[in-house]
């Protein structure tokens, strides 16, 4: 899982529909492929005519999912499921690796509003204004990318840069400035002297200023923000502020944050830029595209394995459905239930879950609710989900969340969540395994 965490927080879905929706070749799209790969004509025209098909079921945005179990489910022409192999990867992995990232931080801040601050530092345009809105449904408040705020709805929030405060030279006369052309400030304080002319600096003009302004309070950027911190409060409440909020940037990320807290920093507002936007501690998720079963030339469909000398890396071969099951008491989750396509554990008073590597790790549950986790998005080329919208989605993750165990969530070692197979699916994988062994074998030997 990301992070070594516990659980990853499934995000991209909306920005996928829209390439499936979109997907077409243009003429300069043709002329580009055939000058650069001199592929056929026929090939060409294909392209030119080309028409997505495709059944397309997925998790949805804000669902929890974990490792060794289908996400995504593609079904349809062979070449147009390659074809988005690279855009589905791509768009997926980056936002549900924000997403979890987010989460991961949020839930260390616990109820203080958490600040996404990292549009310079993300790797490109895009990559900020779709980062900054899978941080949101992994639990950021607010934006200071203002774009992705007019384009998605995420509430945005920032203060003012370093620069101008050294433009005019102090902080008081970069202070008063700024608040004559907004209602709401947070003054950055610590340009040069953070408790001799940063705060007071602040203060001064939050008093001269009046109800001219709403002075929301001061934010800090550098130094050690616990002691630091400690001193800024005094200092407000000295001053009668003591409603002002302390803001606090600077490299943050779950860690650092623990540790502040740990030593009872005196912070209300996280803002969290490099770690949070690019994922610092992982930069890349690793979620794979395989073939699972294929049709033959008598129309016949035949599952497909792919085998590895790490056991965890065998794919599991057919048409499968994921199940969140919970307990019917308390709704909290007992793990998901890979089976095959044509099984519901709906039907069924009780199910045997078992680890699929290590079986000797089993239980049996009863009294339980099952929830198909893939859902029909497209259905033969045509879109039949109707896309949430975005506070829905944030919701939605808090929600899962919130019926997931403590001990899953976890930020040190957490317990790994099972992702079990039902009999018939792990059966149906021991077959298909143990038949690509003879095969293999009776090749090697030339037979």
């Amino acid at each position: 899982m990301p992070f070594n965490h516990g659980y990853a927080i499934f995000a991209g879905l909306e920005r996928l529909v829209d390439y499936l929706e979109n997907l077409t070749f243009t003429d300069t799209d043709i002329a580009y492929l055939r000058e650069v790969e001199n592929y056929p004509e026929d090939f060409l025209t294909y392209l030119k005519e080309f028409e997505f098909k495709c059944t397309v079921r997925s998790a949805l945005e804000g669902d929890l999912v974990f490792n060794n179990e289908p996400l995504i489910q593609v079904e349809g022409p062979l070449a147009q499921c390659q074809l988005i192999e690279t855009a589905l990867l791509n768009m997926v992995n980056f936002q549900t690796l924000i997403a979890t990232k987010a989460a991961r931080i949020k839930s260390v801040i616990g109820d203080d509003p958490l600040m996404e601050f990292g549009t310079r530092r993300a790797q490109e345009l895009d990559a900020a204004v779709w980062g900054t809105r899978a941080a949101y449904i992994g639990g950021a408040d607010a934006t200071s990318n203002v774009r992705a705020g007019k384009v998605f709805g995420i509430p945005v929030s920032g203060t003012h840069a370093h620069s101008l405060v050294q433009s005019y030279g102090n902080d008081y006369d970069a202070f008063t400035a700024y608040a004559q052309t907004h209602k709401d400030c947070v003054f950055l304080v610590d340009t040069y002297d953070t408790l001799k002319s940063g705060v007071p600096g602040a203060i001064r003009v939050a008093k001269e200023m009046g109800d001219k302004i709403n002075f929301l309070g001061v934010r800090l950027d550098s130094g050690d923000m616990a002691y630091i911190s400690k001193r800024v409060r005094e200092q407000l409440d000295e001053a009668g502020y003591t409603e002002a909020k302390i803001y606090a940037s600077n490299d943050l990320d779950e860690n650092t944050i623990l540790s502040l807290k740990m030593q009872k920093a005196k912070i209300d507002v996280w803002g969290v830029g490099t770690k949070l936007i690019t994922a610092y501690d992982q930069p890349a998720l690793g979620a794979v595209f395989k073939l699972v079963s294929i049709e033959d030339k008598d129309g016949q469909m035949k599952d497909t394995i792919k085998l590895s000398s790490n056991a965890e890396k065998v794919t599991t071969p057919g048409k499968k459905q994921v199940w969140r099951i919970t307990r019917k008491s308390d709704k909290k989750s007992e793990g998901d239930y890979v089976t095959l396509w044509d099984e519901d554990p709906r039907k069924q008073e009780e199910i045997y879950m078992f680890h699929p590597v290590h079986t000797f790790i089993n239980k049996t549950v009863r009294d339980f609710e099952a929830r198909a986790v893939l859902q029909d998005i497209f259905v033969e080329g045509k879109r039949v989900y109707e896309m949430p919208t975005l506070k829905e989605i944030k919701s939605y993750a808090k929600e899962n969340l919130d019926s997931l165990w403590e001990e899953y969530k976890r930020d040190l070692n957490p317990q790994k969540y099972p992702v079990d197979l039902s009999t018939e699916c792990w059966n149906h994988k021991m077959r298909l395994l143990e038949k690509v062994r003879v095969d293999v074998k009776a090749l090697s030997e030339g037979k």
